[in-house]
Protein backbone atom coordinates (compact mmCIF):
# COMPACT_ATOMS: atom_id res chain seq x y z
CA UNK A 1 0.00 0.00 0.00
CA UNK A 2 1.19 3.53 -0.78
CA UNK A 3 0.51 6.26 1.72
CA UNK A 4 0.52 10.00 1.10
CA UNK A 5 -0.39 12.65 3.04
CA UNK A 6 -1.67 15.97 1.97
CA UNK A 7 -1.84 19.32 3.96
CA UNK A 8 -3.66 22.26 3.33
CA UNK A 9 -3.22 25.06 6.16
CA UNK A 10 -4.23 28.40 6.89
CA UNK A 11 -3.91 30.74 9.82
CA UNK A 12 -7.45 29.50 10.78
CA UNK A 13 -7.53 26.18 10.05
CA UNK A 14 -5.08 23.09 9.18
CA UNK A 15 -7.05 20.04 7.11
CA UNK A 16 -5.02 17.01 6.59
CA UNK A 17 -6.20 14.08 4.44
CA UNK A 18 -4.30 10.10 4.42
CA UNK A 19 -4.24 8.81 0.95
CA UNK A 20 -4.16 5.13 0.41
CA UNK A 21 -3.32 4.03 -3.56
CA UNK A 22 -4.74 7.62 -4.26
CA UNK A 23 -8.00 6.80 -2.46
CA UNK A 24 -8.94 9.33 0.49
CA UNK A 25 -9.24 7.07 3.58
CA UNK A 26 -8.78 9.50 6.69
CA UNK A 27 -9.06 13.22 6.58
CA UNK A 28 -8.45 15.33 9.89
CA UNK A 29 -9.52 18.96 10.34
CA UNK A 30 -8.25 21.25 13.43
CA UNK A 31 -9.37 25.16 13.79
CA UNK A 32 -7.22 27.78 15.70
CA UNK A 33 -10.70 28.93 17.38
CA UNK A 34 -11.75 25.18 18.24
CA UNK A 35 -8.54 23.11 18.81
CA UNK A 36 -9.78 19.27 20.37
CA UNK A 37 -8.85 18.85 24.00
CA UNK A 38 -8.07 14.99 23.75
CA UNK A 39 -4.71 14.32 24.83
CA UNK A 40 -4.88 17.47 27.55
CA UNK A 41 -4.16 17.46 31.27
CA UNK A 42 -5.29 20.04 34.30
CA UNK A 43 -5.51 20.12 37.65
CA UNK A 44 -8.59 19.84 38.02
CA UNK A 45 -10.87 20.58 41.16
CA UNK A 46 -13.62 17.79 42.31
CA UNK A 47 -17.04 19.54 42.28
CA UNK A 48 -19.37 17.23 43.23
CA UNK A 49 -19.07 13.22 43.61
CA UNK A 50 -21.96 10.92 42.96
CA UNK A 51 -21.95 7.59 45.11
CA UNK A 52 -24.97 6.15 43.04
CA UNK A 53 -23.42 6.50 40.17
CA UNK A 54 -19.66 5.51 41.17
CA UNK A 55 -18.18 8.35 39.01
CA UNK A 56 -17.21 12.63 39.97
CA UNK A 57 -17.81 15.51 38.07
CA UNK A 58 -14.65 18.21 37.83
CA UNK A 59 -13.76 21.32 36.97
CA UNK A 60 -11.40 21.97 34.39
CA UNK A 61 -11.90 25.31 33.60
CA UNK A 62 -14.74 24.81 30.88
CA UNK A 63 -18.61 25.56 30.44
CA UNK A 64 -19.83 22.21 31.72
CA UNK A 65 -17.48 19.87 33.77
CA UNK A 66 -15.61 17.07 32.90
CA UNK A 67 -16.47 13.12 34.23
CA UNK A 68 -14.24 11.05 35.89
CA UNK A 69 -15.81 7.46 36.30
CA UNK A 70 -14.68 5.57 39.45
CA UNK A 71 -12.70 2.94 36.86
CA UNK A 72 -10.65 6.03 35.67
CA UNK A 73 -8.96 6.77 38.79
CA UNK A 74 -5.36 5.90 39.90
CA UNK A 75 -5.59 3.38 42.33
CA UNK A 76 -3.75 5.06 45.06
CA UNK A 77 -3.90 9.02 43.41
CA UNK A 78 -0.45 9.82 44.66
CA UNK A 79 0.40 13.48 44.89
CA UNK A 80 2.21 15.39 42.87
CA UNK A 81 5.32 14.97 45.56
CA UNK A 82 5.14 11.45 45.40
CA UNK A 83 5.48 10.78 41.87
CA UNK A 84 8.93 13.16 42.13
CA UNK A 85 10.16 10.85 44.88
CA UNK A 86 9.05 8.53 41.85
CA UNK A 87 11.22 9.78 39.63
CA UNK A 88 14.17 9.48 41.78
CA UNK A 89 13.73 6.20 42.36
CA UNK A 90 12.63 5.93 46.36
CA UNK A 91 9.70 4.21 45.66
CA UNK A 92 9.60 0.35 45.74
CA UNK A 93 8.18 -0.88 42.69
CA UNK A 94 4.56 -2.82 43.21
CA UNK A 95 3.97 -6.01 41.04
CA UNK A 96 0.95 -5.91 38.69
CA UNK A 97 -0.59 -8.59 41.49
CA UNK A 98 -0.26 -6.06 44.13
CA UNK A 99 -2.86 -3.32 42.43
CA UNK A 100 -6.42 -2.95 44.16
CA UNK A 101 -8.84 -4.65 41.53
CA UNK A 102 -11.05 -1.71 40.55
CA UNK A 103 -14.28 -3.45 41.43
CA UNK A 104 -13.39 -2.87 45.12
CA UNK A 105 -12.83 0.76 44.53
CA UNK A 106 -15.58 3.20 45.84
CA UNK A 107 -15.73 7.08 44.72
CA UNK A 108 -16.47 8.32 47.91
CA UNK A 109 -13.64 6.95 49.12
CA UNK A 110 -11.20 8.32 46.55
CA UNK A 111 -12.47 12.02 46.25
CA UNK A 112 -13.73 14.75 48.04
CA UNK A 113 -15.55 17.46 46.79
CA UNK A 114 -12.66 20.13 46.63
CA UNK A 115 -10.08 17.58 46.11
CA UNK A 116 -7.15 18.91 43.46
CA UNK A 117 -6.35 16.20 40.81
CA UNK A 118 -4.42 15.86 37.88
CA UNK A 119 -6.51 14.69 35.03
CA UNK A 120 -5.94 13.75 31.52
CA UNK A 121 -9.23 14.28 28.90
CA UNK A 122 -10.35 11.08 27.18
CA UNK A 123 -13.05 12.01 24.63
CA UNK A 124 -13.81 15.38 23.58
CA UNK A 125 -17.57 16.98 24.72
CA UNK A 126 -20.11 15.76 22.55
CA UNK A 127 -23.56 17.68 22.93
CA UNK A 128 -24.63 18.16 26.01
CA UNK A 129 -21.77 16.08 27.31
CA UNK A 130 -18.86 17.07 29.22
CA UNK A 131 -15.65 15.46 28.38
CA UNK A 132 -14.61 12.04 29.61
CA UNK A 133 -11.70 12.35 31.83
CA UNK A 134 -9.03 9.94 33.59
CA UNK A 135 -6.12 10.39 36.31
CA UNK A 136 -4.57 7.48 34.22
CA UNK A 137 -2.15 9.96 32.75
CA UNK A 138 -0.81 8.56 29.25
CA UNK A 139 1.89 10.25 27.32
CA UNK A 140 2.08 8.62 23.69
CA UNK A 141 5.89 8.95 21.82
CA UNK A 142 6.74 7.30 18.67
CA UNK A 143 6.98 3.87 19.62
CA UNK A 144 5.44 4.15 23.20
CA UNK A 145 2.71 5.03 25.51
CA UNK A 146 3.85 6.34 28.71
CA UNK A 147 1.80 5.75 31.79
CA UNK A 148 3.19 6.99 34.75
CA UNK A 149 0.16 6.01 37.18
CA UNK A 150 -0.30 1.90 36.37
CA UNK A 151 2.02 -0.69 36.90
CA UNK A 152 1.72 -2.59 33.44
CA UNK A 153 3.99 -3.40 30.29
CA UNK A 154 1.40 -3.96 27.16
CA UNK A 155 1.68 -4.85 23.45
CA UNK A 156 -0.88 -2.89 20.88
CA UNK A 157 -3.34 -5.67 19.74
CA UNK A 158 -2.23 -5.18 16.24
CA UNK A 159 1.08 -6.45 16.60
CA UNK A 160 0.30 -10.39 16.08
CA UNK A 161 3.33 -12.57 16.66
CA UNK A 162 4.23 -14.26 19.55
CA UNK A 163 7.30 -14.40 19.30
CA UNK A 164 7.80 -10.73 18.20
CA UNK A 165 5.31 -9.74 21.36
CA UNK A 166 7.42 -11.51 23.74
CA UNK A 167 11.18 -9.88 22.27
CA UNK A 168 9.50 -6.60 23.00
CA UNK A 169 8.24 -7.25 26.21
CA UNK A 170 11.37 -8.82 27.52
CA UNK A 171 13.24 -4.73 25.80
CA UNK A 172 10.36 -3.00 27.43
CA UNK A 173 10.90 -5.09 31.06
CA UNK A 174 14.74 -4.06 31.18
CA UNK A 175 14.13 -0.47 30.38
CA UNK A 176 11.41 -0.65 33.02
CA UNK A 177 11.80 1.66 36.22
CA UNK A 178 9.72 2.01 39.33
CA UNK A 179 5.93 1.83 39.53
CA UNK A 180 5.17 2.74 35.69
CA UNK A 181 3.80 1.34 32.52
CA UNK A 182 4.79 0.75 29.36
CA UNK A 183 2.83 0.44 25.84
CA UNK A 184 4.38 -0.54 23.02
CA UNK A 185 2.48 1.24 20.01
CA UNK A 186 1.94 -0.91 16.81
CA UNK A 187 4.60 1.58 14.72
CA UNK A 188 6.83 -0.09 17.63
CA UNK A 189 6.72 -3.55 15.85
CA UNK A 190 10.28 -4.71 14.71
CA UNK A 191 12.12 -1.62 16.41
CA UNK A 192 15.22 -2.21 18.89
CA UNK A 193 16.30 -1.43 22.38
CA UNK A 194 17.41 2.01 21.44
CA UNK A 195 15.06 3.41 19.20
CA UNK A 196 12.52 2.64 22.60
CA UNK A 197 15.17 3.93 24.97
CA UNK A 198 15.18 7.20 23.43
CA UNK A 199 11.10 7.20 23.32
CA UNK A 200 11.00 6.77 26.83
CA UNK A 201 14.32 9.09 28.12
CA UNK A 202 11.84 11.89 26.22
CA UNK A 203 8.58 11.01 27.68
CA UNK A 204 10.03 10.60 31.38
CA UNK A 205 11.61 14.26 30.96
CA UNK A 206 7.98 15.26 30.15
CA UNK A 207 6.28 13.80 32.67
CA UNK A 208 8.91 15.31 34.91
CA UNK A 209 8.00 18.72 33.72
CA UNK A 210 4.20 18.19 33.81
CA UNK A 211 4.33 17.25 37.86
CA UNK A 212 6.89 19.99 38.33
CA UNK A 213 4.08 22.38 36.67
CA UNK A 214 1.66 20.75 38.75
CA UNK A 215 3.25 21.94 42.05
CA UNK A 216 2.88 25.85 41.02
CA UNK A 217 -0.64 26.45 39.81
CA UNK A 218 -3.54 26.08 41.24
CA UNK A 219 -7.37 23.98 39.63
CA UNK A 220 -8.53 24.60 37.46
CA UNK A 221 -5.19 25.00 34.87
CA UNK A 222 -4.49 23.38 31.79
CA UNK A 223 -0.76 21.66 32.46
CA UNK A 224 -0.35 20.27 29.36
CA UNK A 225 -1.02 20.84 25.66
CA UNK A 226 -1.25 18.05 23.46
CA UNK A 227 0.61 18.34 20.06
CA UNK A 228 -0.71 20.50 17.30
CA UNK A 229 -2.22 18.37 14.54
CA UNK A 230 0.31 18.33 11.96
CA UNK A 231 2.92 16.98 14.40
CA UNK A 232 0.72 14.54 16.13
CA UNK A 233 -0.25 12.94 12.44
CA UNK A 234 3.73 13.12 11.64
CA UNK A 235 4.24 10.66 14.88
CA UNK A 236 1.17 8.67 14.39
CA UNK A 237 0.51 8.30 10.53
CA UNK A 238 3.79 8.63 8.50
CA UNK A 239 5.89 5.51 8.65
CA UNK A 240 7.79 3.33 5.70
CA UNK A 241 4.41 3.24 3.36
CA UNK A 242 4.45 7.07 3.17
CA UNK A 243 5.88 7.84 -0.03
CA UNK A 244 5.37 11.18 0.15
CA UNK A 245 3.77 14.42 2.81
CA UNK A 246 2.80 17.32 0.89
CA UNK A 247 2.29 20.68 2.42
CA UNK A 248 0.94 23.84 1.16
CA UNK A 249 2.36 26.50 4.07
CA UNK A 250 5.70 27.37 4.96
CA UNK A 251 5.16 27.62 8.00
CA UNK A 252 3.68 23.86 8.71
CA UNK A 253 6.09 22.76 6.21
CA UNK A 254 8.71 23.49 8.57
CA UNK A 255 6.76 22.27 11.71
CA UNK A 256 6.82 19.19 9.86
CA UNK A 257 10.42 19.16 9.15
CA UNK A 258 11.51 20.05 12.82
CA UNK A 259 9.40 17.27 14.33
CA UNK A 260 9.98 14.34 11.89
CA UNK A 261 13.66 14.81 12.70
CA UNK A 262 12.79 13.89 16.50
CA UNK A 263 11.92 10.52 14.69
CA UNK A 264 13.57 9.55 11.96
CA UNK A 265 15.37 12.57 9.87
CA UNK A 266 16.10 9.79 7.06
CA UNK A 267 12.31 10.59 6.24
CA UNK A 268 12.73 14.51 6.13
CA UNK A 269 12.95 13.82 2.00
CA UNK A 270 9.80 13.24 2.08
CA UNK A 271 8.40 15.79 3.26
CA UNK A 272 7.95 18.55 0.39
CA UNK A 273 6.69 22.29 -0.05
CA UNK A 274 3.30 22.65 -2.33
CA UNK A 275 4.23 25.44 -4.48
CA UNK A 276 1.31 25.27 -7.55
CA UNK A 277 -1.64 27.83 -7.45
CA UNK A 278 -4.43 25.30 -7.92
CA UNK A 279 -5.62 24.61 -4.52
CA UNK A 280 -4.06 21.34 -3.04
CA UNK A 281 -6.87 19.66 -2.35
CA UNK A 282 -8.62 20.40 -5.26
CA UNK A 283 -4.57 18.87 -6.73
CA UNK A 284 -5.60 15.33 -5.70
CA UNK A 285 -9.52 15.74 -5.77
CA UNK A 286 -9.91 15.63 -2.11
CA UNK A 287 -12.23 18.35 -1.75
CA UNK A 288 -14.96 16.20 -4.19
CA UNK A 289 -14.16 13.36 -1.65
CA UNK A 290 -15.32 14.96 1.29
CA UNK A 291 -18.32 16.23 -0.28
CA UNK A 292 -19.22 13.10 -1.10
CA UNK A 293 -18.58 11.97 2.47
CA UNK A 294 -21.02 14.73 3.85
CA UNK A 295 -23.88 12.52 1.93
CA UNK A 296 -26.25 9.74 3.52
CA UNK A 297 -26.04 7.62 0.25
CA UNK A 298 -22.31 6.15 -0.78
CA UNK A 299 -22.62 4.35 -4.60
CA UNK A 300 -20.49 1.67 -5.38
CA UNK A 301 -18.78 0.80 -8.65
CA UNK A 302 -21.07 -2.13 -9.33
CA UNK A 303 -24.65 -0.19 -9.31
CA UNK A 304 -25.50 -1.29 -5.77
CA UNK A 305 -25.31 1.09 -2.96
CA UNK A 306 -24.98 1.89 0.95
CA UNK A 307 -27.27 4.65 2.71
CA UNK A 308 -25.21 6.04 6.39
CA UNK A 309 -27.57 7.07 8.76
CA UNK A 310 -26.37 8.84 12.29
CA UNK A 311 -28.30 9.18 15.03
CA UNK A 312 -27.78 9.65 19.16
CA UNK A 313 -27.66 5.98 19.93
CA UNK A 314 -26.03 4.35 16.84
CA UNK A 315 -25.07 4.37 13.01
CA UNK A 316 -26.88 2.65 11.15
CA UNK A 317 -25.64 1.31 7.54
CA UNK A 318 -27.80 -0.73 4.91
CA UNK A 319 -26.51 -1.86 1.63
CA UNK A 320 -28.74 -2.22 -1.58
CA UNK A 321 -28.06 -3.98 -4.79
CA UNK A 322 -29.40 -0.42 -7.04
CA UNK A 323 -28.71 -1.18 -10.55
CA UNK A 324 -26.55 -4.33 -10.03
CA UNK A 325 -28.25 -7.39 -11.86
CA UNK A 326 -25.50 -9.88 -11.40
CA UNK A 327 -24.93 -12.68 -13.85
CA UNK A 328 -26.43 -16.18 -12.63
CA UNK A 329 -28.16 -16.23 -9.50
CA UNK A 330 -29.44 -13.60 -6.50
CA UNK A 331 -27.45 -15.34 -4.22
CA UNK A 332 -24.38 -14.34 -6.28
CA UNK A 333 -25.57 -11.33 -6.67
CA UNK A 334 -25.84 -10.43 -3.45
CA UNK A 335 -23.01 -11.82 -2.33
CA UNK A 336 -21.19 -9.94 -4.51
CA UNK A 337 -22.55 -6.95 -3.36
CA UNK A 338 -22.33 -7.06 0.04
CA UNK A 339 -18.09 -8.30 -0.36
CA UNK A 340 -18.15 -5.02 -2.40
CA UNK A 341 -20.19 -3.12 0.21
CA UNK A 342 -17.79 -3.67 3.15
CA UNK A 343 -14.40 -2.78 1.78
CA UNK A 344 -16.62 1.11 1.01
CA UNK A 345 -18.14 0.59 4.41
CA UNK A 346 -14.62 0.45 6.32
CA UNK A 347 -13.34 3.09 4.47
CA UNK A 348 -16.50 5.37 5.36
CA UNK A 349 -16.33 4.57 8.66
CA UNK A 350 -12.81 5.77 8.70
CA UNK A 351 -13.23 8.50 6.56
CA UNK A 352 -16.45 10.10 8.63
CA UNK A 353 -14.75 9.24 11.80
CA UNK A 354 -18.11 6.80 13.10
CA UNK A 355 -18.19 5.66 16.13
CA UNK A 356 -19.91 4.29 19.05
CA UNK A 357 -22.29 1.50 18.21
CA UNK A 358 -22.70 0.74 14.14
CA UNK A 359 -24.98 -1.60 12.96
CA UNK A 360 -24.24 -2.79 9.28
CA UNK A 361 -27.89 -4.34 7.70
CA UNK A 362 -26.48 -6.98 4.99
CA UNK A 363 -28.28 -8.31 2.02
CA UNK A 364 -29.66 -11.61 3.28
CA UNK A 365 -27.48 -14.14 1.86
CA UNK A 366 -28.82 -17.98 2.41
CA UNK A 367 -25.67 -19.66 2.40
CA UNK A 368 -23.75 -19.93 5.59
CA UNK A 369 -20.33 -20.38 3.73
CA UNK A 370 -20.96 -16.56 2.37
CA UNK A 371 -21.88 -15.44 5.43
CA UNK A 372 -18.92 -16.44 7.36
CA UNK A 373 -16.98 -15.34 3.96
CA UNK A 374 -18.29 -11.37 4.28
CA UNK A 375 -17.63 -11.71 8.34
CA UNK A 376 -14.17 -13.15 7.37
CA UNK A 377 -13.11 -10.17 5.09
CA UNK A 378 -14.74 -7.93 7.50
CA UNK A 379 -12.56 -8.45 9.86
CA UNK A 380 -9.57 -8.38 7.94
CA UNK A 381 -10.57 -4.79 6.21
CA UNK A 382 -10.75 -3.26 9.88
CA UNK A 383 -7.27 -4.11 10.46
CA UNK A 384 -6.54 -0.86 8.51
CA UNK A 385 -8.51 0.98 11.02
CA UNK A 386 -6.41 2.72 13.92
CA UNK A 387 -9.16 3.05 16.06
CA UNK A 388 -9.88 -0.08 18.39
CA UNK A 389 -13.13 -1.91 17.01
CA UNK A 390 -14.81 -4.94 17.66
CA UNK A 391 -17.39 -7.12 16.10
CA UNK A 392 -20.44 -8.18 17.99
CA UNK A 393 -22.52 -10.46 16.19
CA UNK A 394 -23.75 -11.89 12.97
CA UNK A 395 -27.37 -13.15 12.96
CA UNK A 396 -29.86 -15.19 10.16
CA UNK A 397 -31.06 -11.77 8.77
CA UNK A 398 -27.86 -10.08 7.82
CA UNK A 399 -26.94 -7.71 10.80
CA UNK A 400 -23.43 -6.94 11.91
CA UNK A 401 -23.10 -4.91 15.57
CA UNK A 402 -19.67 -3.41 15.43
CA UNK A 403 -18.09 -1.19 18.30
CA UNK A 404 -15.65 1.35 17.37
CA UNK A 405 -13.77 3.66 20.27
CA UNK A 406 -15.20 7.35 19.85
CA UNK A 407 -12.73 9.78 20.99
CA UNK A 408 -14.27 12.93 18.96
CA UNK A 409 -16.94 14.12 16.94
CA UNK A 410 -17.54 12.71 13.45
CA UNK A 411 -16.74 14.28 10.28
CA UNK A 412 -20.79 14.91 9.76
CA UNK A 413 -21.40 16.18 13.46
CA UNK A 414 -17.81 18.81 12.88
CA UNK A 415 -18.14 20.03 9.44
CA UNK A 416 -22.57 20.68 9.88
CA UNK A 417 -25.03 21.73 12.06
CA UNK A 418 -28.80 20.96 12.30
CA UNK A 419 -31.42 22.17 9.68
CA UNK A 420 -33.44 24.98 11.16
CA UNK A 421 -36.62 23.41 8.98
CA UNK A 422 -36.54 19.94 9.83
CA UNK A 423 -34.81 20.01 12.93
CA UNK A 424 -32.40 17.21 12.31
CA UNK A 425 -35.02 14.47 10.79
CA UNK A 426 -33.91 15.14 7.40
CA UNK A 427 -37.30 15.22 6.12
CA UNK A 428 -39.99 18.18 5.43
CA UNK A 429 -43.45 17.45 4.71
CA UNK A 430 -44.46 16.99 1.14
CA UNK A 431 -46.63 19.93 -0.92
CA UNK A 432 -49.60 17.56 0.01
CA UNK A 433 -49.58 17.68 3.66
CA UNK A 434 -49.04 21.09 3.60
CA UNK A 435 -51.42 22.19 1.28
CA UNK A 436 -54.02 20.15 3.02
CA UNK A 437 -52.22 21.39 6.41
CA UNK A 438 -53.32 25.32 5.35
CA UNK A 439 -56.78 24.06 4.14
CA UNK A 440 -57.54 22.57 7.72
CA UNK A 441 -56.18 25.70 9.08
CA UNK A 442 -58.37 27.56 6.92
CA UNK A 443 -61.46 25.74 7.30
CA UNK A 444 -61.28 26.31 11.01
CA UNK A 445 -61.26 30.07 10.92
CA UNK A 446 -63.93 30.31 8.63
CA UNK A 447 -67.10 30.87 11.67
CA UNK A 448 -70.43 32.66 10.39
CA UNK A 449 -69.36 35.63 12.31
CA UNK A 450 -66.01 35.70 10.06
CA UNK A 451 -65.87 38.77 7.79
CA UNK A 452 -62.64 39.88 6.79
CA UNK A 453 -60.14 38.29 3.75
CA UNK A 454 -57.70 35.89 4.53
CA UNK A 455 -53.85 35.86 3.00
CA UNK A 456 -51.90 32.84 2.50
CA UNK A 457 -48.49 32.91 2.03
CA UNK A 458 -46.62 30.05 0.85
CA UNK A 459 -43.62 28.30 -0.99
CA UNK A 460 -44.48 28.40 -4.35
CA UNK A 461 -44.69 25.40 -4.69
CA UNK A 462 -47.31 24.51 -1.86
CA UNK A 463 -48.86 27.84 -3.65
CA UNK A 464 -49.03 26.26 -7.37
CA UNK A 465 -50.57 22.81 -6.10
CA UNK A 466 -53.82 25.45 -3.80
CA UNK A 467 -54.40 26.70 -7.37
CA UNK A 468 -55.26 23.77 -9.09
CA UNK A 469 -59.03 22.47 -9.10
CA UNK A 470 -58.60 19.73 -6.38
Amino acid sequence: MNQEIIVNSTSHETRIALLENSQLSEVYVERNFDRGIVGNIYKGRVTRVLPGMQSAFVDIGFERDAFLYVGDISEDLLTAEDFLEEEEGDVPEETEEEAIPAGSLHIEDLLQEGQQILVQVAKEPIGTKGSRITAHISLPGRYIVFMPTINHIGISRKIEGHEEKERLKAIISSLKTGNRGYIVRTAGEGMEKVEFAQDINFLHKLWKEIVQKTETVSAPCLIHEELGLIQKIVRDAFCEETSLMLVDSETAFQKALQFIDKIDHNWASRIRLYSKKRPIFDEYEVESQLEAALNSKVWLKSGGYIVINQTEALVAIDVNTGRYIGKHSLEETVFKTNMEALKEIVRQIRLRNLGGIIVIDFIDMEESEHRKTVLDEFTEQLKSDRSRSNILTIDEIGLVALTRKRSKQSLERFLTEMCPYCQGSGRIKSISTMALQIQREIMTRLTPQFDRNITVRVNPYVGEFLKRDE
